[in-house]
């Protein structure tokens, strides 16, 4: 890989855990958390963000998933802050609305340097698979303290939860890839501060 890309490693008491991330990818990725819901959730979020995502984490999962999910966050969000370098010539700002069946979910990005995570998001399950469905907000929050980015999740209507996380981790995805693009029009640092 070359370009903006990142590789982060975070070995704790509780996790080790490696993300290799390549923002201007072909969608390939290769998860192994331990915890196939999640797997499956950041294969979709890698696909529809055209990103190349490599992650593998053996965690404390005789305990539960909740350090494993968190530090997958923290080195995700670590890895997006890192490949985006300076972040000149960024376009900054997305959105995503993305439709399952039933499900329409939104979520809007900006690469503000500013964590901030607005979690709209109500589901009847109290699991998905071997997941805690409170992980999943979890995980958004560390990503967006670690990628310093401020990001609004919010379910508009749909009631399985499956395909509420599914919509999510897709709509993330491509509000990212769109957030992150390079436009040759935008001269430095897209903010009239001069910084981010």
């Amino acid at each position: 890989m070359n370009g903006r890309t990142a590789t982060i490693t975070r070995n704790t008491s509780e996790t080790n855990v490696s993300v290799i991330l390549n923002l201007d990818g072909t969608g390939v990725s290769n998860i192994q958390t331990g915890v196939q819901f999640l797997d499956h959730m950041l294969a979709l979020f890698a696909k529809h963000g055209i990103f190349d995502l490599d992650v593998s984490c053996k965690g404390d999962l005789g305990v539960d998933a909740h350090h494993s999910v968190e530090d997958i966050g923290i080195c995700l969000g670590l890895a997006l802050e890192k490949a985006l370098g300076d972040k000149k010539g960024i376009v900054r700002f997305a959105h995503s609305y993305f439709p399952m069946d039933e499900t329409l979910v939104r979520v809007a990005v900006d690469l503000s340097g500013r964590p901030f995570l607005v979690y709209n998001l109500r589901v009847e399950r109290e699991r998905v698979g071997e997941l805690d469905s409170d992980l999943i907000e979890e995980f958004w929050k560390a990503v967006i303290t670690h990628a310093r980015l401020n990001l609004h999740i919010e379910l508009l209507y749909g009631r399985n939860t499956h395909h509420i996380f599914e919509s999510v981790f897709k709509a993330a995805g491509r509000a990212l890839e769109l957030a992150t693009r390079m436009d040759p029009r935008i001269q430095g640092i897209p903010s009239t501060k001069g910084v981010l």
